[in-house]
């Protein structure tokens, strides 16, 4: 900190007086820093994550005196360089991240020393079962257990025993070869899906949670902002405020009022937030509202995509898992199908898909959202079902990997524009498992039998280029066309007649599973029924007329 406020009093001294001054720290009080400065409402953090060039997220934090207009000009400012930010508005100890990751490895080494589970089992759990990228005792390992450990301390907070013990046996994670686990002669982690069957994983879920209400009571962060920060941050597989109410917030209180009980101990005191939210019957998706508003009369919060309905009537869908290069999970399907039913079709002429990022389109399904899921529990094709036969036409915008369960919506879309940089294929046969959703039918009809099997049999990625060549997606350009192929196709769509544009989707994607009479039958029922459209008097008037059609869809 003394170095810190050094270099902050020569900053203030040499520095124009409009300048703002910011720290990269993950840790360090901004208001402290603030201090030693003339301008303390022109300090503000933005902690990088590191490694910085490969980690979206970053944190504005308010200190004590910190300006909004300071603060809304580092947020634009992490936006310009083309990562997220979130604001941290309260200048506490760990920040957003770190204080809700704290439970984490703290839990998890209270467990083990009381020999409630052990290492293996504990990492197997969070990894197999809930989902995790690492478990905590395979993350203190390659962050430095000494370092949680200061951290701690320097916070006045208790250390677990076994902790302690490799701190004072100075076995440090990896780099010093041992820590929880070998690593100079053995082969690191050594734990197995199915080792953490019995391990209460609610009780570490339920302490994060409880983080994450302190800082929502105290006006700290949103729920949406700490949701954004453990997934981006952390690398967690859905936000904790998410996850906890489709767990129940009552369910989370009460675990932790069992541990409280028990135990006797701070850590496990419910914050007062989530008390007020289960007294108010507030405990989650169930119910309607938790941390999140899911509404009524078919509104409802989004987390996993986000979209615009733009006054011409463009439904503009985005992926919004980048963290997870858009992977489809149960939330995102689960989200998609409920706005594509909820949203008014009359205000919609067309729909597109796309990943946000700019690495996917859409890189698969994940893996570990789907664990735990009975095979007759597994119904993925509702969600291709009700982009396929949605009644407007629906287009894929595709810049990235577009694998397994995202090329599986690209092909439910009606038409997909791609640039040349993307990869497509079905790599679901290397995991033991075929494309399930619908990706075996479409890709049979749509190229030739021997093409559709090599994409499915192999498992291998194809170019955009091949993709074209195949008839797999509409137009494969180059990146600085991207854009403006889209919009030509959409200006198509947008400004087409509606009901000659319903009718004939829904003819061409019935008509292809039957024979051609039957086929031409419905062609020629739909063409009657357009006959008598007032789009048909505007289009045959515009001809004559020599201007373009206005429809209107009736």
């Amino acid at each position: 900190m003394e170095i810190k406020k050094d270099i902050f009093t020569d900053l203030d001294a040499y520095t124009p007086d409009e300048a703002i001054l910011a720290s990269n720290t993950s840790s360090l009080s901004i208001t402290d820093i603030a201090a030693v400065t003339d301008r303390p409402d022109q300090v503000v953090g933005m902690h990088f994550f590191n490694p910085p060039v490969k980690m979206d997220l970053v944190e504005v934090i308010y200190g004590d005196e910190t300006s909004d207009e300071t603060a809304t000009a580092a947020y634009e400012f992490v936006e310009a360089i083309d990562k997220t930010p979130i604001y941290v508005r309260k200048d506490v100890n760990g920040f957003v991240v770190n204080s809700v990751l704290g439970p984490f490895g703290d839990e998890a080494g209270w467990m083990v020393s009381e020999d409630a589970a052990t290492i293996e089992a504990v990492d197997a759990a969070m990894v197999h079962r809930r989902g995790y990228p690492m478990g905590p005792f395979e993350l203190g390992d390659l962050t430095g257990i000494d370092i949680g450990y200061h951290v701690r301390k320097e916070a006045g907070k208790d250390v677990p025993p076994v902790v302690e013990a490799q701190v004072e046996a100075e076995e440090l994670g990896r780099k010093t070869g041992k820590g929880y686990y070998e690593y100079e002669d053995g082969e690191g982690t050594t734990y197995e899906a199915g080792q953490g069957e019995g391990v209460d994983t609610l009780r570490i879920e339920s302490r994060i949670v409880n983080e994450a209400a302190k800082l929502i009571g105290d006006e700290v962060a949103t729920a949406d902002a700490i949701d954004t920060g453990m997934k981006l941050g952390a690398g967690f597989p859905e936000g904790p405020c998410r996850r906890a109410d489709k767990t129940g917030l009552d369910t989370i209180l009460e675990k932790l009022e069992t541990l409280y009980e028990e135990y006797d101990h701070e850590r496990y005191e419910p914050s007062e937030h989530l008390r007020e939210l289960v007294a108010a019957g507030h405990t989650g998706e169930d119910a309607g509202q938790g941390f999140y508003d899911y509404g009524s009369d078919g509104e409802r919060h989004y987390s996993a995509i986000e979209y615009d309905l733009s006054e011409d009537g463009l439904l503009a869908v985005t992926l919004d898992r980048p963290e997870r290069l858009n992977a489809l999970n149960e939330d995102l399907m689960d989200e998609v199908v409920h706005l594509l039913d909820a949203v008014d079709t009359d205000e919609v002429r067309a729909v597109t898909f796309e990943g946000a990022g700019d690495r996917a389109f859409s890189a698969g399904a994940d893996i570990t959202g789907f664990s735990g899921i009975e095979p007759h529990e597994n119904e993925p094709t509702e969600f291709f079902r009700a982009v396929d036969e949605y009644p407007r036409p629906t287009l894929a915008k595709i810049d990235g990997f577009c694998l397994g369960g995202g090329h599986e919506l690209a092909l439910a879309c009606d038409l997909r524009i791609a640039t040349e940089s993307s990869e497509f294929g079905f790599p679901e046969i290397d995991l033991g498992l075929l494309p399930g959703g619908g990706g075996t039918q479409r890709a049979i009809r749509m190229l030739s039998e021997a093409r559709a099997k090599e994409l499915v049999f192999r498992g291998n990625r194809i170019d955009a280029e091949r993709a074209e060549s195949w008839g797999l997606i509409n137009r494969a350009v180059p990146e600085a066309e991207f854009e403006a192929t889209v919009e030509a196709f959409l200006d198509d769509l947008i400004s087409g007649p509606p009901v000659a544009l319903r009718k004939a989707k829904r003819v061409m994607n019935r008509g292809r599973d039957q024979d051609l009479d039957a086929g031409l039958e419905m062609e020629a029922q739909a063409f009657g029924h357009l006959l008598g459209t007032e789009d048909m008097e505007e289009g045959a008037a515009a001809f004559m007329e020599d201007r373009e059609p206005e429809f209107e869809g009736r």
